[in-house]
């Protein structure tokens, strides 16, 4: 219950538009599919993948963001308009990160193994972003929005510098 509380008052926090808990409760899809991505993640680490898969389905059907469960999410994590967001497999992300809609955290090649990208805490990553490969964006970096990152990014990169790593 507390976790569900803290996402509550993270997106709050996050979103000016957010006016109440209720609210957030009721009408936020980033945070649904965020609760929707715990359940999955839960059956996975139980074993029970396909059922997770086919709940992860689901949550993406209604809320328009794919999350795989297998993937790896601190806390306080926040989608604003979350419509487009893909999370794949191998990527982890820390805590206290936001994305906007519409990025990829997504692979550069069919392999198997680490292939996705790492968010370190605190990171915010604008619309339409592409954060491809297994790279590493530093803690609170900011990405800018329609970006292709493909490099890693050091921790605390400003806007305007994140487009030095982008292809």
């Amino acid at each position: 219950m507390r976790r569900i509380i803290e996402d509550l008052d993270t997106a709050l926090q996050r979103d000016p538009s957010a006016r109440s808990r209720l609210e957030v409760a009721l009408s936020f899809p980033g945070v649904h599919a965020v609760w929707g991505y715990r359940i999955a993640h839960f059956l996975w680490r139980y074993r029970l993948k396909l059922l997770a898969r086919l709940y992860a389905n689901w949550v993406r059907t209604v809320t328009g963001i794919e999350i795989h469960p297998a993937a790896k999410i601190g806390r306080r994590f926040f989608i604003d308009h979350g419509m487009g967001v893909v999370i794949g497999e191998t990527a982890i992300i820390g805590d206290d990160v936001m994305i906007y809609h519409d990025v990829t955290l997504g692979s550069t090649k069919f392999m198997r193994g680490k292939r996705h990208p790492n968010i370190e805490n605190g990171v915010v990553i604008g619309a339409g972003a592409r954060i491809l490969g297994p790279i590493t964006v530093g803690q609170g970096a900011r990405i800018s929005a329609n970006s292709v990152v493909t490099r890693d990014i050091p921790a605390r990169t400003n806007q305007d510098e994140s487009e030095l790593f982008a292809i």
